[in-house]
């Protein structure tokens, strides 16, 4: 069963868990169980190498909780987790990052809100494929800022400390990345349409975790 408590913070979270209220972590998972999947699908990762990271990241966040001060966003903490563990693996594999190149910065959103019902445009196999392929394209150090940016929602700054880039080169390369992917994708597609972890597969990743932090391990 689902906790009841999704009003909590995950500040607050955190502390009740570390307390010994291990359910309340399910609701860490199911919070960013989408945002760490856009991430590894970022990397180019398949489906199942992406949930893998996922739950490697989420064990390593539990055993971390106690690191964590609330002095940074949640979010950005986690982020950095799933990345450091998207690195690692890619490192193993003997990928080779793509260079990028600075170009003027325009600042300009390249999606806006359609008011569209995000449930039914997941449903659309077929556009998302094309979002996904577009992006696949894109060399990886743009793509990996437009993952941050514009579908993950971090501002300037919290990429630019994941990256350990400056805020500048954030900017150029959001730009670069808008101008590859505008000739294939729709300004009108929403962020929330690309790369979404379907819930039927949430539940899995929940129990794994749950699992896991149930048995110490």
């Amino acid at each position: 069963m689902i906790p009841s408590d999704h009003h909590l913070t995950e500040t607050d979270i955190a502390g009740r868990v570390l307390k010994g209220e291990k359910s309340l972590y399910e609701i860490i998972v199911r919070r960013f169980n989408p945002c760490l999947y856009r991430v590894g699908r970022s990397y180019n990762y398949n489906h199942e190498d992406t949930r893998d990271l996922m739950q490697e990241t989420f064990i390593d966040a539990y055993r971390s909780l106690h690191q964590f001060e609330g002095r940074s966003d949640f979010k950005t903490w986690i982020i950095r987790i799933m990345m450091n563990n998207c690195y690692r693996k890619r490192v193993k594999l003997s990928f080779k990052y793509e260079m990028a190149q600075d170009i003027n910065d325009h600042a300009k959103p390249m999606f806006t809100a359609s008011g569209r019902d995000t449930g039914q445009m997941v449903q659309n196999w077929e556009l998302g494929g094309i979002i996904e392929n577009a992006l696949s394209r894109i060399p990886f150090d743009y793509r990996i800022v437009f993952s941050l940016r514009e579908i993950n929602g971090l501002n300037v700054s919290e990429t630019a400390k994941l990256l350990s880039i400056s805020e500048a080169n954030v900017k150029t390369r959001l730009n670069r990345s808008k101008a590859m992917l505008r000739n294939e994708i729709e300004k009108t597609y929403c962020p929330s349409e690309l790369f979404e972890f379907n819930l039927i597969h949430c539940d899995a990743v929940v129990d794994h975790v749950l699992s896991r932090i149930g048995s110490n391990e």
